[in-house]
């Protein structure tokens, strides 16, 4: 697993998202205040850019069509009922630096640092 240097963490706003690529990775960064989370970008539904959306508690609202997805899990909760849900990455500031950890393809048998969803 590599742990790759993204930004300052000034270059992220308070309750704000952020879109990075990485590779073939296009990413959410989200700074909570107390922490950075991090997501797949693309909302399941219409693709939407969850980087643009209104991050609500520990969510972020699709700025196209209203759906709600939760930031530490990358599970959709609005609308309900759903098991639609987005890769969620591990997140840690260094030296005030957002990291990502990304699965390195070198990395043969091991387990992606990319987390699923368990719906």
């Amino acid at each position: 697993m590599t742990w790759i240097r993204i930004t300052e963490i000034a270059n992220i706003p308070l309750r704000e998202g952020r879109k990075v690529a990485v590779g073939p990775h296009e990413i959410a960064i989200f700074n909570m205040g107390d922490r950075f989370l991090a997501i797949q970008n693309q909302c399941p539904h219409g693709q939407g850019p969850l980087a643009d959306g209104i991050v609500s508690g520990n969510s972020v609202v699709c700025p196209l069509h209203g759906w709600k997805t939760c930031l530490e899990s990358g599970q959709v909760q609005r609308p309900k009922d759903l098991r639609e849900c987005v890769r969620s990455y591990p997140v840690r500031v260094e030296d005030g630096i957002v990291l990502l950890q990304i699965e390195d393809r070198a990395d043969a048998g091991g387990k992606p640092a990319e987390r699923m969803c368990t719906a």
